[in-house]
C-alpha cells in the first residue's frame, strides 16, 4: 500500500515576515507602519539608550529613527532581521544627536581587545528565583538598582550590555548594530559584567532583561508622533485610522 505523505502548512519565517511588513509600508499602509513600531519600540529604546542616557532625548532618537527608516525602505535587503537593521539606524541616530552636541563619542573608540577580565568576573550572574513572599519587591528593588548602575557604565560597555544582555542579541547581531567586530563585543560585554558584578554582586544578570522599559504612553507617543510626520510626508493619507 503506498504510503501517503502529509505536509504540515508552512510557517511563515521572521525573515518573511518582515518583507511582507517592509512591503506593505512601501505601498503606504499604515498598519504595516503602526506593526513595525509596535514591534520594535521597546527594542530601539534599548539601542538607543545604551548611547544617550536621557530617556526623552532617546523617545526623540526613536521617532527620528523610525522616519530615517521610512524613507529608505527600499535599501532594506532582509539580509539582517529588520529589527536589528532598525537598532543600527538608532545607534547612528543617537551618535548624531552627540555629534550635533559637540558631546563625545562614546562608542567609536579604537577596537580595545586587550586584557580580559579576571577569571573570577567571568561566572554567571544567574541567581536562583527567590521564595521568600517578598520575591516581588525584591526583584523591582533589583532591576532599579541595576538600572542604575548600568546608567553609571561608560557607553561603550553600557551599549554592548543592554544588547547581549537586556535585549538579549547574539554577538553577530551586536556587532553589525555597533559596528564593531565580533571579538570587540564579547571583551567589552565581558568587562561590563565585571564592573556591574562588582558593584552589585552574584543577582545582576538574572534581572537584566527586565529593564529598560517601553511601552504604554510613550509607546503611543512614537506611534502618534511618527504618523503625524509620515501624513505630512504623504506617506499614508490624512484619513488614516489608528
Amino acid at each position: 500500500m503506498p504510503t501517503t505523505l502529509t505536509h504540515e502548512p508552512a510557517v511563515p519565517t521572521q525573515g518573511a515576515a518582515d518583507a511582507e511588513l517592509v512591503a506593505r509600508a512601501g505601498n503606504g499602509e499604515w498598519l504595516a507602519f503602526e506593526a513595525i513600531m509596535r514591534q520594535h519600540n521597546r527594542l530601539l529604546f534599548r539601542s538607543a539608550r545604551g548611547v544617550v542616557g536621557d530617556d526623552a532625548e532617546v523617545q526623540d532618537v526613536v521617532q527620528e529613527t523610525y522616519l530615517r527608516a521610512f524613507s529608505t525602505l527600499a535599501s532594506f535587503r532582509g539580509e539582517c532581521a529588520l529589527g536589528t537593521w532598525l537598532a543600527r539606524i538608532a545607534i547612528n541616530v543617537a551618535l548624531d544627536l552627540l555629534r550635533k552636541r559637540s558631546r563625545a563619542l562614546p562608542i567609536d573608540e579604537s577596537q580595545d581587545i586587550g586584557s580580559e577580565p579576571a577569571m573570577q568576573h567571568l561566572t554567571a550572574f544567574n541567581a536562583p528565583a527567590a521564595a521568600a513572599p517578598d520575591a516581588v519587591a525584591e526583584r523591582g528593588q533589583m532591576r532599579a538598582l541595576l538600572q542604575s548602575a548600568i546608567d553609571s557604565l561608560p557607553p561603550m560597555y553600557r551599549s554592548v550590555f543592554i544588547l547581549r544582555a537586556v535585549q538579549e542579541m547574539s554577538v553577530d547581531e551586536t556587532a553589525f548594530c555597533l559596528q564593531v567586530s565580533d571579538a570587540v563585543v564579547k571583551t567589552r560585554y565581558l568587562r561590563a559584567r565585571s564592573m556591574l558584578r562588582d558593584a552589585l554582586g552574584a543577582k545582576v544578570e538574572a534581572h537584566a532583561t527586565d529593564v529598560y522599559a517601553f511601552a504604554g504612553a510613550r509607546c503611543d507617543a512614537v506611534v502618534a508622533h511618527v504618523k503625524g510626520r509620515l501624513q505630512l510626508q504623504g506617506r499614508i493619507g490624512p484619513g488614516t485610522p489608528g
